[in-house]
């Protein structure tokens, strides 16, 4: 719900109405010829009318979410000490096992071995590669757990539950 100051008003009206609604409770303030608007970060101001803008801001909100989780990261050994409490496997018992896994219908292997060989070398893991989701899925792991992993970098957000 948005807030509005009609003009004309004094100065001290406005300044306490910016005070009040941008400085004190961080509303975006939209200023017209006619009135001043604070309004909310769900509405936007368009053609001279507020709008509720919420189905745009949520699907903004959770961009930015998944954004934020595919950037959280850890170190290779923080990932491979977690297979190992988690699953008693390191990074040798997962080529192992995808090794050992038969050929998909095109006759290629399911996972790019080389490939992951290299990604598993690299120092930092990211959480959105989606090799750590392939990893992760075949050892088990849903998405969630995975998520919860990166958050903290507790293990037993890796165990079944």
């Amino acid at each position: 719900m948005s807030y509005i100051l009609n003009k004309p008003c004094s100065d001290l009206e406005r300044a306490d109405f910016i005070v009040t609604y941008n400085h004190n409770m961080c509303l975006e303030i939209v200023e017209t010829n006619d009135a001043i608007y604070a309004i909310q970060p769900y509405e936007k101001f368009v053609d001279g009318e507020v709008v509720d803008n919420t189905t745009e801001y949520q699907n903004e909100l959770l961009q930015k979410e998944n954004n934020r989780i595919a950037m959280l990261n850890l170190t290779g050994a923080d990932v491979e000490r977690a297979i190992y409490k988690a699953k008693n496997m390191d990074f040798d018992d997962i080529i192992a096992l995808l090794e050992a896994q038969p050929l998909s219908e095109d006759g290629n292997p399911v996972v790019d071995i080389k490939a992951l060989k290299i990604e598993l070398k690299a120092n930092n893991f990211y959480r959105g590669n989606p090799y750590i989701s392939l990893v992760g899925s075949i050892l088990g792991f849903s998405e969630s757990q995975l998520d919860e992993f990166f958050e903290t970098n507790d293990y037993t957000k890796l165990l079944e539950t």
